[in-house]
């Protein structure tokens, strides 16, 4: 991929679309400090992903948003857009269906930014990715901006290992890894919270099972409660619609009052009305009778008023008279002082134009005499500066032959030191060899940790094996408790409901005999047949005198049985009471037996049949009468009994599997314990061989790089001996050029002449153009007094002219106002005779207004007294009407009782008023005991239910939902367990593919490195080490040089010049390795001299040749311009916008060439 262009909208100083082509090889940005060079830079990487502001240079990332100028308002939106040729489909699968792409990222002030690729929305994440893979990005070595040469120089080892992870491209690497390691921790998260869970549902479990159980208890209590309900609303609705009835009737009383007083009142107010209606025409008469004497009043006050106003005229008309006079005077005074102005001015203006008539000769000899002094002093000054250069240039020539001698010297001595230094070294290196044994020790060690790995993790299979088994035998055992105690739970709520039916309400009853009576199961209807309605009568004591069992004690002598029937008191169990009755009340087998033994019956007893039937003594025979409700009283009573014994049954059922699940929970305790357990071993296990395979790498790293090390210092000295030939050639050519320059001196005194000449001239032309500057100012003086002259002439002739027309202004106003005097003087006599008829009218006008005045307020008293009347009847019908609204209140207030009973029926029994009997199943003809008794049976049956405490009626059906949640989530933990094992391989394969492409970008960055740092030192030596961690992972990085002439030492103790070189060679070195599309360089040349640059640029060139990448360099230095292929100049012509222009150089050199 090949990134082609780039384009900036509303981006910090790009205010308005900018368009940078970055076409092949060196394309260079130029421009003024602060006009927003780096602002280009920034851009780049800022669509490349950058999520940092501080790396921005800015608080926020809404800093990148153009802030506004003095002219220009600020922006809400910044857009940068980078095109990319992707004509050799090297991008993602998810962008590798176009040859070109379009990246842009867009942000709104306050909302963030988004990015796209193409036109459609795409993650930062994937952007970023795109890049990392393509070996360049945000942070990428290939961005060089300001100040990171000093930032790798002042950097510690540690922290330039990023150099090397760019270089073998595992950027990306790092972040899949760092992905999965937090997919893996939340993984482990998940696994422990799904283990809390599966226990907090397990435990909740055994709640809902209780809750099962009561939920039962609870509904029977509910069903007796809704019945008691239901006929306590019944008698309150009937006593609620007797009250409605007699407010109806108030209410028809209280209307028909209220009728009659509405007539009488009436006819007070017909009467009322008829007198109010002459009231009107009284008040007209008596209004306009009013209004003509106000009218004449008013006219009295206008006339005072007036003649007021005309003395007061008067006097205002002299005082102006007077003030006309006084300006009359001032104005023939200012135009007499005019005409004196005007004389003055034209004399001096005659005086300065005679002046004006030599000024033309004077000027022109004095230009004339300063160019011909100006002519010889640029003459002499270009022979001084072709004098001076050919001395710069001798001197220059000759320091440089002397210094390179000096430095050919050095370079010399250099190379024998440096070949003793390094002929050590490979000595040491040698001697540092990794021995067999050792690496022996780390296969052995990584092969026992792989075997380790490989038990813990059968043990681990074992383990979870084990568990998911117990899990198993749990859930089986767990259903079982869940069926023994539902059937549990549905015996307890038959033995409630069937004890519900059973119980009495002692409080208000003596308990019948019935309840203290016992028989076998199937005789039930024989012993009800036997007595009937006399088993529900109590057992009486022996005072007690009332409807009732006595008893007595037993027969003495007694008929017996027929032989073939059996007495009841051998099926029944009973009081003393019945004992009697018991002992003379046989069972026949069926009916026909017991009709043909009715005969052989004694006084007093009778034969019954265990379907109902009875034969009595005196011949009374009665059918099978069915379920009496004392028959079913006994078989609930039989049948409790029955319950009560299969309840202890399936207690102990129940009592049997729970302790079987707890015995199996403790056993998936254990296992689950042990899986854990496993769990933690398997992690050990996998850190052990982690750790024995960065030994092993750290091993193979060292033993590769000092191979490589001895290899380079072989390089090293084959190099340097060739370099000591050629510096030998290098000293011989030098001296013959310094014996071959010209003698300094001789050219240095000819200089000297030639600048004292140049003295003297200069000295001529400053006196020249003095004298030329003082005629120059002189002239324009007067020019500047001339046409002041004129100006106050126009003013003065316009004050003469403004002074005639006021004179002639206030001789008019003059008589005008001696007219006015004279009119105001005759005005007084009119007033006096107007004011003389008034008075007169005004007598009439008062006498007929009395006259109205007085017929008006007689009508008003028949009004007033017909009014009063009418109120006291209005008073006694307001009266009638409230009590009529207190009946309609009571109405209204026993409708809404009715509304608000209707609701609660509604509400709590579903039914209209009408049906609640027959919803309940109550007879209407039953005599229902009083509301407030109705009320206490309902109070005490909502205590007992409120005694069994909150209940969740939803119990059995949330069981089942649990049951299946906690299959669900077992499953997923097993999920979970499998994909923590998958996470952890990948982990370890990519931590091993890191190291792998690390130790080769490490060789391959010191080969680089030390072809870099001799092209640009010209010589010398230096290599790269990695330090501080057996793991190159974590590693160090540091650099040892060796300039030309200086031994080898590590890069902090080098001067700034030799650091920012070295710097530059790393950063190449690492480019080189995994060369990225593109290479952007901020004032990377800024430190060096002339020389390097030189250098610095040749490297660029050829680096661009070799790999293809495109070169974008910010630059001030005159010499890196001239090796670009291309410029772009940043200006800033209005204050705070940045524009863009562009050269093609290359392109202009191949016109030049061709033209």
């Amino acid at each position: 991929m090949q990134f082609s262009k780039l384009r900036l909208s509303g981006f910090k100083s790009f205010v308005d679309p900018t368009e940078l082509q970055i076409d092949a090889g060196l394309t260079g940005v130029v421009g003024p400090n602060g006009c927003g060079k780096s602002n280009l830079v920034e851009a780049l990487r800022w669509v490349m992903g950058e999520t940092s502001a501080k790396q921005m240079r800015g608080g926020e990332m809404d800093d990148v948003i153009f802030g506004g100028s003095s002219d220009r308002p600020a922006r809400n939106i910044a857009e940068v857009q980078l095109g990319i040729d992707n004509s050799d489909r090297r991008a993602p699968v998810s962008f590798n269906d176009h040859d070109d792409l379009t990246i842009s990222r867009r942000i709104e002030r306050g909302k963030g930014s988004g990015y796209r690729v193409n036109g459609k929305d795409s993650r930062a994440r994937d952007v970023q990715l795109l890049f990392a893979d393509s070996a360049t990005g945000a942070r990428a070595t290939g961005l060089v901006s300001q100040g990171r040469i000093g930032a790798i120089i002042n950097a510690k080892p540690r922290d330039r290992r990023h150099l090397l992870e760019e270089a073998a491209n595992i950027r990306g690497l790092h972040a899949r890894r760092h992905e999965a390691e937090l997919r893996l921790r939340a993984a482990e998260t998940n696994l422990e919270r799904l283990e809390d869970v599966l226990t907090a549902l397990r435990n909740q479990m055994e709640g809902l099972r209780k809750q099962a159980r009561q939920a039962a208890r609870y509904r029977s209590v509910s069903d007796r409660i809704r019945r008691a309900e239901s006929l306590l609303l019944h008698v309150r609705w009937q006593a609620a619609l007797t009250v409605r009835a007699d407010a109806g009737s108030r209410l028809a009383a209280c209307e028909q009052i209220v009728r009659q007083l509405t007539a009488d009142a009436t006819a007070v107010t017909t009467a009322q009305t008829t007198a109010a209606a002459t009231l009107p025409s009284l008040r007209q008469a008596e209004a306009e009778a009013a209004a003509g004497l106000h009218r004449i009043t008013i006219a009295l006050a206008d006339l005072d008023a007036e003649e007021r106003r005309v003395s007061t005229a008067k006097s205002e008309a002299e005082t102006r008279l007077r003030q006309v006079a006084d300006d009359l005077e001032r104005e023939q005074t200012l135009a007499a002082e005019a005409d004196v102005a005007t004389a003055k001015l034209t004399a001096e203006a005659a005086t300065l134009t005679a002046a004006q008539a030599d000024e033309a000769t004077s000027l022109a000899a004095i230009n004339s005499q300063l160019a011909e002094t100006n002519r010889a002093a640029e003459a002499i000054e270009d022979a001084v500066a072709a004098a001076t250069e050919i001395v710069a240039t001798t001197e220059a020539k000759s320091a440089a032959l002397e210094r390179q001698l000096r430095q050919i010297g050095d370079r010399l001595a250099q190379m024998d030191r440096q070949s003793e230094q390094l002929q050590e070294q490979r000595r040491n290196l040698e001697a540092e060899a990794v021995g067999s044994g050792e690496v022996d020790a780390a296969a052995a060690r990584l092969a026992a940790a792989v075997a380790h790995v490989d038990r813990a993790e059968a043990a681990r299979d074992t383990a979870a094996q084990n568990r998911k088994m117990a899990e198993e035998s749990h859930a089986e055992l767990r259903e079982a408790e869940r069926l023994a105690s539902i059937a549990a739970g549905k015996i307890n709520a038959e033995i409630d409901s069937l004890s519900a039916a059973l119980d009495r309400d002692q409080d208000d009853v003596i308990a019948p005999i019935l309840d203290h009576v016992s028989v076998k199961p199937g005789y039930e209807k024989a012993l009800a047949a036997a007595f009937g309605a006399e088993l529900d009568l109590p057992q009486l004591d022996p005072a007690t005198a009332a409807n009732g069992w006595r008893n007595l004690p037993p027969i003495g002598s007694s008929a017996a049985l027929p032989a073939t029937v059996t007495a009841l008191t051998e099926l029944a169990t009973a009081p003393a009471a019945l004992q009697r009755a018991l002992s003379q009340t046989g069972l026949a087998a069926d009916a026909a037996e017991a009709a043909g033994l009715q005969a052989e019956l004694h006084i007093g007893q009778c034969l019954v049949t265990a379907t109902g039937g009875l034969w009595r003594w005196d011949g009374f025979i009665r059918d099978d009468v069915g379920a009496t409700p004392a028959a079913v009283r006994l078989q609930q009573q039989n049948q409790l009994l029955a319950l009560s014994r299969t309840a202890k049954d399936a207690d102990q059922a129940l009592q049997t599997a729970r302790s079987q699940l707890d015995a199996a929970a403790q056993r998936l305790r254990n296992t689950e314990a042990d899986e854990v357990q496993q769990r933690e071993s398997l992690r050990n296990a996998y850190s052990e061989r982690d750790n024995a395979q960065s030994h092993q790498a750290a091993i193979d790293a060292r033993l590769t790089s000092i191979q490589t090390k001895l290899a380079a210092l072989s390089d090293t000295l084959e190099r340097i001996a060739s370099e000591r030939l050629d510096a030998d050639e290098q000293m011989r050519t030098a001296k013959r050029e310094v014996a071959d320059l010209a003698d300094v001196s001789t050219l240095r005194a000819d200089t000297a002449a030639k600048r004292a000449e140049l003295a003297d001239q200069r000295a001529a032309l400053l006196d020249a153009r003095t004298a030329h500057d003082q005629l120059t100012r002189e002239i324009d003086n007067r020019q500047r007094r001339l046409s002041a002259i004129e100006s106050e002439l126009a003013a003065w002739r316009d004050r003469l002219d403004l002074a005639g027309q006021r004179l002639a202004e206030l001789q008019s106003r003059d008589q005008a106002g001696r007219q006015e005097i004279a009119q105001l003087a005759a005005r007084p006599g009119e007033i006096r005779n107007q004011r003389a008829g008034l008075a007169d009218a005004q007598e009439v006008a008062e006498s007929k207004r009395k006259e109205t005045a007085d017929a008006l307020v007689s009508q008003e008293t028949e009004v007033e007294n017909l009014a009063t009347q009418s109120r006291q009847a209005e008073r006694g019908l307001a009266e009638a009407r409230e009590t009529m609204v207190r009946a309609e209140g009571e109405l209204e207030s026993a409708n809404q009782a009715l509304l608000q009973l209707k609701e609660r029926i509604a509400e709590r029994l579903d039914c209209p008023p009408a049906e609640i009997l027959s919803q309940a199943g109550i007879d209407p003809d039953e005599d229902f005991a009083a509301e407030s008794d109705l009320a206490q049976r309902v109070e005490r049956l909502l205590r007992e239910r409120d005694n069994i405490g909150p209940v969740n009626l939803r119990a059995e059906q949330e069981i089942e939902e649990l049951s299946g949640q906690l299959t669900t989530l077992e499953q997923e933990r097993d999920d979970l367990i499998a994909a923590i094992a998958k996470l952890r391989s990948a982990i370890t394969a990519l931590n091993r593919e890191g190291r792998q492409r690390l130790v080769v970008a490490f060789e391959a960055v010191n080969e680089h490195f030390q072809k870099l740092f001799s092209k640009l030192f010209g010589g010398g030596d230096a290599h790269l080490s990695l330090t501080e961690e057996d793991d190159p992972l974590d590693a160090g990085l540091e650099i040892f040089a060796s300039p030309p002439g200086k031994k080898m030492q590590v890069m902090s103790l080098l001067s700034g010049g030799e650091q920012a070189l070295t710097a530059i060679a790393l950063v190449f070195a690492a480019f080189l390795t995994n060369p990225a599309p593109i290479c952007v360089l901020d004032e990377v040349d800024a430190p060096l001299d002339d020389t390097n640059v030189d250098r610095f640029c040749s490297l660029l060139s050829e680096i661009a040749k070799l790999t293809g990448t495109r070169f974008l360099i910010i630059t001030h230095h005159r010499m890196t311009m001239a090796r670009m292929d291309r410029l772009f100049g940043v200006t800033m012509a209005e204050r705070g916008v940045s524009q863009l222009v562009s050269v093609d150089l290359r392109g202009a050199e191949q016109l030049r060439d061709a033209g």
